[in-house]
Parts: C-alpha cells; structure tokens; sequence
C-alpha cells in the first residue's frame, strides 16, 4: 500500500460496539455514539517501542495531521447532520480531543499507523444498540422504509452517503 499505491487518504470504515455482556447470550444495549479517530497521543510507554517511535516519525515528517485534521472536520459535519448521533467521549489518557470537537479524537492505533498516508478511523453506530440492530438487521434497501417505528435510510446508505458528501465537500474546497 505505501510503496505501490500510495493513497492519498486512507478511510476505516468501522461499526462501533459496546460490551456485550455474556458471549453465549449477548444483549443489547441502549447507547449509540459517533467519532473519528486520526493519529496521535502516543504515551511514554508507547514510545518506550522501536517501532512506534518509527512510526511517528513518518507521520510527522509527512505531515499527515493537518490533512487527517481537515478531512475529518468535514466528515464530521455531514455524518453528524446524517446521522443525528452523539459524540462519543474518551475518559483517561489513551486519545486526545482535536480541534476542541467531541467527535474527534487524536489515538495511537495501529490501524492509523500501517499507512504513510493520512488515516481516519471511522467509528458512527453501535452495533449492538437496539436501534441500530434493528437497522442492520433490515440489510440494505432503496428509499425509506419503517424500522422500528421510524421511517429510515438503509443505515449502509447513510453510512456511504454521509461519508461521499463529506469527502465530496473537503475535496471540492482544496
């Protein structure tokens, strides 16, 4: 990926979760959230590795922060206006707030760190929420139909949607 195709941006499209409880009879849960991740807040424990310390260099020498950083306030704003769903919120010292937004954080992952390139971790919806459950559980769909009681896209649709109109917006303004 880094020495062959060399993306400009590179998006993890994820599902968030919540604890399941107990894995032989898994419940559901009532919170659903949104947020992003991009690269950063490395701790001293992480830096104490090789690799890691590597790692940061090259996202640093690349510059890639500024970018993740843009991309993401526009991501932000048109899954936020999609999707109508909270921020999720970091307590402890493993991820840090950017730009002074609930939705984005700054995290040392491994996902974030495989690519030279900028990353942004994608993480709206709680899987195992019991509305969006229901949602998944629809599968994908044109339109609008009633799930749950409400009149709703596809949730793939408005994943998709919510992330083109965003990408769409940050690029179009370059």
């Amino acid at each position: 990926m880094n020495g062959k195709i060399k993306p400009d941006l590179v998006l993890c499209l994820h599902f968030n979760a919540e604890a399941w409880g107990n894995p032989a009879k898994p419940s559901l849960v009532d919170k659903n959230h949104l947020h992003f991740l991009i690269t950063g807040a490395w701790s001293h424990k992480e830096l104490e590795y090789e690799d890691q310390r590597f790692e940061m260099l090259v996202k640093l020498l690349n510059r890639t922060f500024p970018e993740e950083k843009a991309a993401t306030q526009a991501l932000t704003k048109s899954m936020v206006a999609a999707t109508k769903l909270p921020p999720f919120i970091y307590h402890g010292s493993t991820a840090v707030r950017v730009c002074d937004s609930d939705y984005i954080w700054a995290r040392n992952l491994l996902a974030n760190r495989l690519f030279q390139c900028p990353v942004i971790y994608v993480e709206p919806y709680v899987m195992n929420s019991r509305s969006v459950f229901k949602r998944i559980q629809a599968g994908d769909y044109a339109g609008r139909k009633s799930v749950g009681g409400q009149s709703q896209p596809s949730i793939f649709q408005e994943y998709a949607d919510s992330v083109a109109a965003g990408l769409a917006k940050y690029y179009a303004g370059r």
